[in-house]
């Protein structure tokens, strides 16, 4: 089932990138970031009460407290995520954000071993992490005047910057232990619980972000760049459900994080098909090298 649930949170937080991208790529608007948080915590927040009043999920304050290390690990990776998306291409961020998942196999190989995972398994793992790490150094040391090409293609222009490549390195960092520590908080609780206290988190830092936004900067948000923000958030929140039941199962960790992290395979062709975000054949070489490891990895799972 943890093979199913990966990749449903790989198609959803594929589409969470891609909506998220087209909601924060106005370089007129300094907050992006912040109203795109707003954004994903309402949605979250609705969700959370609908699992509380409707589900029946149990939630209280111990629960939100052992869960608020691992909160604040991934809201802090996604904030810094989306401020990213305004200075660098969604075909580029992508990748490096979500080599992640090759950190979180090596940190629990060196943690806990291999377990039950035979050779094929590992060297599928090694062939997703492979990929992943490939279309992000091809990506970020491609040559300048096809970068400059299909840059013009999307009717946008980014200039190359140590902060346009950090940004998605640090997200990569946080994310990735925020990962390793759910895998482990999440033998103690359980799953429904932790996603909704991961959710109900995320909501009270999207009522403060709002908060700064209307009532500090006096910014009053415009329809038409919100409805793809919220878009986005609705995928992020579906892909956040399949993703918590995915990495609770600990012993399938080191296949089901790689597999997930390979969403920014399918966010780079969404950036080609919906942002005309050009590829070379090193892209679709490093994608089809993903696509192999994740199809080996279900086969052994079947």
């Amino acid at each position: 089932m943890w093979f199913w649930l990966s990749l449903i949170a790989l198609l959803c937080w594929s589409g969470s990138d891609l909506f998220s991208k087209i909601g924060c790529k106005e370089q007129d608007d300094r907050l992006s970031h912040l109203k795109m948080v707003t954004a994903v915590g309402i949605v979250m927040g609705l969700h959370a009460a609908y699992e509380i009043f409707i589900g029946g999920v149990e939630i209280n304050l111990h629960i939100l407290l052992t869960y608020l290390p691992v909160s604040a690990l991934y809201i802090g990776s996604m904030a810094i995520g989306y401020i990213g998306l305004r200075y660098i291409e969604l075909s580029i961020s992508s990748p490096i954000c979500n080599s992640s998942g090759a950190l979180v196999a090596i940190l629990t190989l060196i943690t806990a071993g291999r377990g039950e995972v035979n050779n094929f398994q590992l060297i599928a793992v090694a062939l997703v992490c492979v990929g992943v790490i490939a279309l992000g150094i091809v990506e970020a040391t491609e040559d300048e005047e096809l970068r400059m090409e299909r840059q013009k293609e999307g009717n946008r222009i980014y200039a190359k910057s140590f902060l346009a490549l950090a940004i998605p390195i640090i997200y990569c960092l946080l994310d990735a232990l925020g990962t390793f520590a759910d895998s482990i908080v999440l033998e103690t609780l359980d799953e429904n619980s932790a996603n909704v206290a991961y959710e109900l988190t995320f909501f009270v830092v999207g009522i403060l972000s709002m908060c700064y936004v209307l009532f500090v900067k006096r910014d009053k948000p415009k329809a038409r760049r919100e409805i793809p923000k919220y878009i986005g958030a609705c995928f992020e929140t579906a892909g956040q459900f399949a993703y918590i039941f995915a990495i609770a199962d600990s012993e399938h960790i080191m296949l089901s994080a790689p597999i997930i992290s390979a969403y920014c395979v399918a966010s780079v062709l969404w950036g080609r098909l919906f942002l005309k975000e050009k590829l070379s054949w090193k892209h679709y070489a490093s994608i089809l090298i993903v696509v192999i490891g994740i199809v080996i990895i279900g086969i052994f799972d079947i």
